[in-house]
C-alpha cells in the first residue's frame, strides 16, 4: 500500500492531493463537508474495514467530484460511480487539473470535455505596478456592513456563471468564517457612497490567490477591474508572497486579457466532463 487509508471524505481528498499535487473537492464542497450541508450527490465505496476507496460528492447546483483511492485505481471502481450517476441523471463531472487519469476515465465513460477553468499563475520578480483607480472611485477595505452589497454585486456580476453567481449570504459567511479570511485584504470599490465592485484576496499554504473580483456590470469596462486586480496584487507582494494564483473561465477573453496584461501565465486547468450526446441516448 502507497498510502493510509482513508476514514472520511476529507481524509480521501488529503491523500489524492497528496499523490496527485492537485485538489480533488474544490472549497465549496470542503465548506459545505465541514459545515454538513446535506449533499445532492454522495456515493461512497468501502472497503472491508470501512476505509474510503472512492466518493462521488456534489453540493446545491455544483457539478459531481470524484476522487478514487491512490492505491485503488484502476480498479473500476470511477467507472462504476460515473455509471451510476449518468443512469440517475448527473450531467456534470469536475476533473480539477484534467490529469490524465480523469482523461482516461472520461473516454472509457462517453463523457467528453466541456468547459474549461484555467488556473493562471503570477510570480513576483519586484512590487507590481501602483493601481489607476477610476475618476469618482474609492478603493478600500472591507466592513462587515458591506456583506449584503459585496452579495448583491456578486450575484449581478456572475449572472451567468453557475457555480459563483450563486454564493448567497450563507455561502459568503461561511468563507468569513474560513481561516485564511483577512478583511484587509477583501477590497472594495465604492463610487457615490454605492459598492460597485470587490477583489476578494486569499492566501493559503504560502500562496496568495485572486480568490474573486467582482465587477457591477454598470461600471465594467472602465478599468476598475485592472484597478481593483492590481491592488489586491500589491497588497499580496507586501505580505512577502511570492506566488500569486487565480482561476478563470477559458472563454473569458475581457479577464484573461486584464490577467495577462498584469503577468499572470498558463499554470493548470479544470474540466468539466458530461455525457455525449451518444451516450445521453442509451441512458
Amino acid at each position: 500500500m502507497s498510502a493510509r487509508p482513508a476514514s472520511s471524505i476529507t481524509e480521501l481528498a488529503e491523500i489524492a492531493t497528496a499523490v496527485d499535487h492537485v485538489a480533488p473537492l474544490n472549497e465549496a464542497s470542503l465548506l459545505a463537508l465541514r459545515d454538513r450541508v446535506r449533499p445532492r450527490v454522495l456515493v461512497q465505496h468501502t472497503d472491508d474495514a470501512g476505509s474510503m476507496i472512492a466518493v462521488a460528492y456534489a453540493s446545491g447546483v455544483s457539478p459531481v467530484e470524484l476522487v478514487v483511492h491512490p492505491d485503488h485505481r484502476r480498479t473500476g471502481h470511477g467507472r462504476r460511480i460515473v455509471d451510476e450517476l449518468v443512469a440517475d441523471g448527473e450531467t456534470e463531472f469536475w476533473a480539477h487539473g484534467d490529469l490524465p487519469a480523469a482523461q482516461g476515465l472520461a473516454g472509457a465513460t462517453g463523457l467528453a470535455a466541456g468547459r474549461t477553468l484555467l488556473a493562471l499563475r503570477l510570480t513576483f520578480d519586484g512590487p507590481p505596478a501602483r493601481e489607476q483607480v477610476p475618476d469618482g472611485v474609492t478603493l478600500r477595505s472591507f466592513s462587515p456592513d458591506d456583506a449584503d452589497a459585496i452579495v448583491a454585486v456578486n450575484g449581478r456580476a456572475f449572472a451567468n456563471h453557475p457555480e459563483q453567481g450563486a454564493m448567497d449570504r450563507a455561502d459568503f459567511d461561511r468563507r468569513l468564517s474560513s481561516g485564511w479570511f483577512d478583511p484587509l485584504g477583501l477590497f472594495v470599490a465604492e463610487r457615490d457612497g454605492r459598492v460597485i465592485g470587490f477583489h476578494w484576496t486569499k492566501v493559503e499554504n504560502g500562496i496568495g490567490e485572486v480568490y474573486v473580483v467582482g465587477i457591477d456590470p454598470t461600471a465594467q469596462g472602465g478599468g476598475l477591474g485592472t484597478a481593483l486586480t492590481a491592488r489586491g496584487l500589491r497588497h499580496l507582494y507586501e505580505q512577502g508572497l511570492e506566488i500569486v494564483d487565480l482561476y478563470v473561465e477559458a472563454d473569458n477573453a475581457p479577464a484573461l486579457k486584464v490577467y495577462r496584461t498584469l503577468g499572470f501565465t498558463d499554470h493548470a486547468r479544470d474540466t468539466l466532463y458530461s455525457p455525449t450526446p451518444a451516450r445521453e441516448s442509451l441512458s
